[in-house]
């Protein structure tokens, strides 16, 4: 644990923050009384996302339907060959 007091705290704040994001607690002093701490925050932990709004169409439309190639006059519709 590393006190610092406020005045030097206020000329290396980016240096104070990277090390207590390494893991060292960091004490602020006024004078010689600590007055606050400095730490890293947890992480937050990531939230597991459940399926979306399409997940009821999961195994039904079989994967011809996105590889096999389109029907000449749709395909025509998306080119613009009218």
């Amino acid at each position: 644990m590393t006190v610092v007091n406020i005045h030097q705290a206020k000329t290396e704040l980016s240096k104070l923050i990277a090390r207590a994001e390494a893991g060292e607690e960091i004490v602020l002093a006024r004078g010689n009384k600590p007055v606050a701490k400095l730490v890293a925050l947890e992480a937050p932990k990531p939230t597991v996302r459940g399926y979306g709004s399409h997940a009821h169409l999961r195994g039904k439309i079989p994967d011809s339907f996105f590889f096999d190639p389109l029907p000449e006059d749709e395909l025509k519709l998306w080119e613009g060959d009218v």
